[in-house]
């Protein structure tokens, strides 16, 4: 179990029984930083000094790691514990990965890019931030911020694409499970059509996502099929596994809102990334150095530059 701050999460209290696994003590580091030659208190002098993509850290086996993670930490380090069942798991199997995408995957929210082209985007930026928080229906809002889309060329989906950031050690993360054998996927409340040449560009093994309606080359305002929720997510994760012969324990779910609620219950260990407080308390490790690349360290994998 791991988190950020203390524990908050009525996940934490159910796996309060775990003991041993790996510890992990971090923080936020720019490219000029220089690995910590003085650890913080309460890291043993056999921990390793790691880093990577944004941060700085050390780490450890640790067979009592609860209470430094639960504490607050000094100077900025952040505590993240995995527990030996989960790392157990992954080694056994290979981890498999899923990520939900915009501002997770992705650094932005495409829906959000998508309506700037119609001069619509505060507007929806205003019903995502809602949704995201649990406070509005996913579907119905979907369908309330596509229909601001309605008109727009086929044409701004290739922009939008062009736009759109990796998150920062989001690329390093999938570069490292596939060398160890495993696999990343993304399933997301965005749209198949951005989505589509990222997946290519990451590498990942599988990703779906809602499709926008297309009429004559224009946007229609509508989506396609089933809409894209957060049972949809969980559904997309168990399907996967299963295809994958990997039990749950061995699944890494990795998402920011309510939307992701049900696929980190569903998942091994969950990360809750700069996460909204709806998605907090379901999080195994809630993750506030906007890097995913601390997720790779934690894990035990290699960095792998993509």
């Amino acid at each position: 179990m791991a988190q950020d701050r203390p524990y908050e999460s009525s996940r934490a209290e159910t796996q309060s029984h775990l003991s041993a696994g790996t510890m992990l003590v971090y923080r936020a580091a720019t490219p000029a930083t220089s690995p910590d030659a003085v650890a913080p208190s309460g890291v043993p002098q056999a921990a390793e000094v790691v880093s990577g993509v944004g941060f700085t850290g050390w780490r450890w086996d640790a067979e009592e790691a609860l209470l430094l993670a639960a504490q607050e930490t000094e100077d900025g380090w952040n505590a993240a514990f995995l527990p030996a069942t989960v790392r157990t798991a992954i080694t056994e199997h290979a981890p498999l990965l899923v990520f939900d995408v915009d501002s997770t995957l992705i650094r932005q929210e495409v829906i959000e890019l998508l309506a700037a082209h119609a001069g619509r985007e505060a507007e929806v930026a205003a019903v995502t931030e809602a949704a995201m928080r649990g406070e509005l229906d996913f579907a119905q809002s979907l369908h309330h911020r596509v229909e601001a889309l309605a008109g727009l060329s086929v044409e701004v989906i290739d922009a939008v694409v062009d736009r759109v950031v990796f998150s920062d050690g989001a690329l390093e993360l999938v570069s490292a499970v596939r060398a160890a054998g495993g696999a990343a996927c993304a399933v997301s409340g965005g749209f198949e059509q951005v989505l589509e040449p990222l997946a290519a560009q990451a590498g990942l093994w599988r990703y779906r996502a809602n499709v926008l309606e297309i009429d004559g080359g224009v946007l229609t305002g509508r989506v396609s099929g089933d809409v894209v929720d957060r049972q949809a997510k969980r559904e997309s994760l168990k399907q996967w596994a299963k295809e994958r012969g990997v039990p749950l324990e061995a699944v890494v779910a990795l998402g920011d809102g309510a939307n992701d609620i049900d696929m980190l219950d569903t998942a091994g260990f969950a990360v809750a990334f700069c996460a909204k407080p709806a998605l907090r308390e379901h999080a195994d490790l809630c993750l506030d150095v906007p890097s995913l690349d601390v997720v790779r360290a934690l894990l035990g994998l290699s960095l792998n530059h993509p």
